[in-house]
């Protein structure tokens, strides 16, 4: 979460994210939109590739 939380601010996302023991769960969405936006899929990818430097 710390290293994703520096590249969220700068990406002006504000994502709903729960972290619980050795688990985060991170729910994508704009609501401003209604929906997912290119700026949640950006996110993703981030944040996958953060997972992958993790494991």
């Amino acid at each position: 979460m710390t290293m994703a939380a520096l590249a969220i601010e700068k990406m002006n996302h504000h994502p709903e994210w729960l972290n619980v023991y050795n688990k985060v769960t991170v729910d994508l969405s704009t609501h401003d939109s209604g929906g997912i936006t290119q700026n949640d899929v950006d996110l993703a990818n981030l944040l996958d590739q953060i997972a992958a430097t993790l494991a």
